[in-house]
């Protein structure tokens, strides 16, 4: 904290250095002056005849001492350096002002050493210290803060004395100091001394109320301890023990009466900030009729309320009421659908002609040159071909392209000879070699963060319209148009009307439906830590057929609770969809011998789907304390 301070004290230490250098040549001896300067020392001489020249000179060179010193941020003999050549030469301002300067520089020292050694918890040297500043400036504002608080310090760790360490609290109910040893009890006598031995085998003195009746109880209990034997005893004897000090209790009957008259009564304010009027009174509901609560006084414009009530009823109300302001539960769940479909579609084999086609050659070449008899004019015009020659003129036609038939595409087997000359053209043969295989894999990561008790839902996929039904305005043969309807004579007019007439508006309804996967969950937290998912898992298509025009869909539902450890995943839903078809083509008989039918055309499809569907519960916020609180058994004599 001092090396704030470095900067303005090398540049107080420079001006006082320089100031000091001034002084001491003004003191030197008149006759080193100049000539010119012997006038004013005269004068400086006379206004200060009381100071030797003795005392100037030690007064200057101590005020060069204190410059130097002042500069190493040695405040403390800076500031005793000041103030001797002050009393020195009380002439020079210049010496109070520097001796004022060190004094801040040494007070603002003393107060950060302070402050430091208090927070070290050296509580004396911070005192040491804030003492030694208050000699220096009694009436610094910032040191009288820094002693206020040291004397803030002294009180609260002052040690009370045994009769003002309670004074401003309420005295709070005794505890029983019972021993801790177990006993075994086999006694056969009446209610008042069977609760005298109990309580006295524990070191206890009991008083027992004139409202506990001498009837004679059996009472068997091996290995107790006090807890066990007091909460037995209670039900054996239908009694409770108000605590009188650490070693007395009375028991009386356990009746509503005796309960308001002898139990302690303590008094209790609640703050409710921040909540509505409605859930203020429902906390004073709660009070009233869950926890017994005669005395409940409800301040809705302060936010509080006040309950008097025994200290284990309070205890639970505050508990409950804790717990209902913290909120419930939230558990985060992990939602992963894994999508994985594959599709294989394979086409071999070779397919051969299954159609002959049987034709007359001279028939069919006739029928080529009557079909084209421009272009064959054109080819014996220009030479090409004599006007008889039909198989060169057949030949031409075909190889510029402008003649195309069936015949002469796959191939021309002729027999006989004439006019009987024939040909058969078989149909086309090809042969398959190709395979298309297509694989998907999707990956749903989805996070649901859901309130203990909260419904939430996940959709994954697309919304589907669907016409349900259509609204036809029938009324448009009622139009009314002065020069349509009524006389005219506009043809124009009169086809307008009939179109109007004609045509009906029709407004379809549509409906729109999820599909594709629709989870619900419900997290219910319980008191072991597991989670409890209450799950209905719906899965939408379309089915591919229609009814009346209406799609139909195909419908798969789950619904199950799961009862998870936290953080444990489960695969909640496993869906695989296996497709197989084939087809073969070829010729009748051939195909169908074992063997040659993988020679002929084949053609084999294959689709797997595969639909996983795995939540892991994570419980992010539990505000409910886990476990069972211990059960005893007790069995009632009669």
């Amino acid at each position: 904290m001092s090396a704030i301070h470095h900067r303005p004290a090398r540049l107080a230490a420079l001006l006082l250095a320089a100031s000091g250098a001034a002084l001491a040549q003004q003191a030197q001896p008149a006759a080193q002056a100049p000539a010119s300067a012997t006038a004013s020392a005269m004068a400086t001489s006379s206004s200060s005849t009381h100071v030797s020249t003795r005392d100037q000179r030690r007064a200057a060179k101590l005020f060069l001492q204190a410059g130097r010193l002042f500069q190493k941020s040695d405040f403390e003999a800076a500031l005793q350096q000041y103030e001797q050549a002050a009393e020195l030469d009380p002439g020079k301002p210049e010496y109070g002002l520097a001796a004022k300067v060190a004094r801040s520089h040494v007070v603002t020292a003393l107060i950060q050493a302070a402050t430091k050694a208090r927070f070290s918890g050296d509580s004396a040297a911070a005192r040491a210290a804030l003492q030694r500043a208050l000699q220096l400036d009694p009436g610094n504002a910032q040191l009288a803060e820094r002693l206020n608080q040291q004397a803030d310090d002294a009180i609260s760790g002052r040690t009370e004395s045994v009769y003002e360490q309670g004074a401003a609290t309420l005295g709070s109910a005794p505890d029983l100091v019972a021993n801790a040893d177990t006993h075994n009890f086999h006694l056969r006598t009446n209610a008042r001394q069977l609760i005298l031995n109990v309580y006295k085998a524990y070191g206890i003195d009991a008083t027992v109320d004139q409202s506990i009746a001498p009837v004679p109880v059996r009472f068997d209990l091996d290995s107790a301890t006090y807890q066990q034997a007091s909460q037995a005893l209670g039900l054996v004897t239908h009694s409770f023990a108000v605590p009188l000090d650490a070693h007395r209790v009375l028991v009386a009957r356990d009746t509503p009466q005796n309960r308001d008259q002898y139990t302690r009564q303590d008094m209790e304010t609640i703050y409710l900030p921040g909540l509505s009027t409605k859930e203020m009174t429902d906390v004073s509901d709660l009070a009233k009729t869950v926890f017994q609560t005669r005395q409940a006084v409800l301040e809705q414009s302060k936010g509080t309320m006040t309950i008097r009530a025994s200290t284990d009823t309070l205890d639970a109300f505050n508990t409950t009421l804790r717990q209902l302001l913290d909120g419930r539960s939230q558990v985060l769940l992990d939602v992963r659908l894994i999508q994985l479909a594959h599709t294989n579609q394979r086409s071999t084999g070779a397919i051969l002609p299954q159609q002959l086609t049987a034709f007359n050659v001279y028939a069919e070449e006739q029928a080529i040159l009557n079909s084209n008899q421009q272009l064959v004019q054109q080819i014996i015009s220009s030479g090409l071909a004599a006007p008889g020659d039909t198989l060169a003129i057949l030949g031409i036609l075909l190889a510029s392209g402008q003649v195309s038939s069936s015949i002469f595409s796959n191939g021309i087997a002729l027999f006989g000879g004439g006019l009987t000359l024939s040909g058969l053209s078989p149909g086309p043969a090809s042969a398959n070699l190709s395979l298309n295989a297509s694989d998907s894999r999707a990956l749903d990561d989805i996070q649901l963060r859901i309130g203990d008790g909260e419904d939430g839902t996940l959709r994954s996929g697309l919304r589907y319209p669907i016409t349900t039904s259509s609204y036809s305005d029938l009324g448009s043969s009622n139009i009314n148009i002065p020069g349509l309807t009524s006389a005219g004579t506009s043809s124009s007019l009169l086809s307008l009307l009939s179109s109007l007439t004609s045509s009906a508006m029709q407004i379809p309804q549509v409906e729109y439906q999820d599909l594709g996967l629709t989870l619900k969950a419900t997290p219910k937290v319980v008191r072991n830590g597991d989670v409890a998912l209450t799950l209905d898992l719906k899965l939408t298509a379309l089915a591919g057929t229609q009814i009346n025009g209406l799609p139909v869909l195909n419908n798969r539902a789950y619904s199950a609770v799961v009862t998870l450890r936290e953080g444990s995943a489960v695969v909640v839903a496993s869906e695989l969809n296996q497709q197989e078809s084939r087809a073969i083509s070829g010729m009748p008989g051939l195909t169908e011998i074992p063997g040659l039918n993988d020679l002929t055309g084949r053609q084999v499809e294959r689709d797997y789907a595969t639909l996983l569907i795995i939540i892991t519960p994570h419980v992010i916020r539990g505000p409910q304390a886990a476990g069972h609180s211990p059960m005893l058994r007790i069995d009632r004599a009669r």
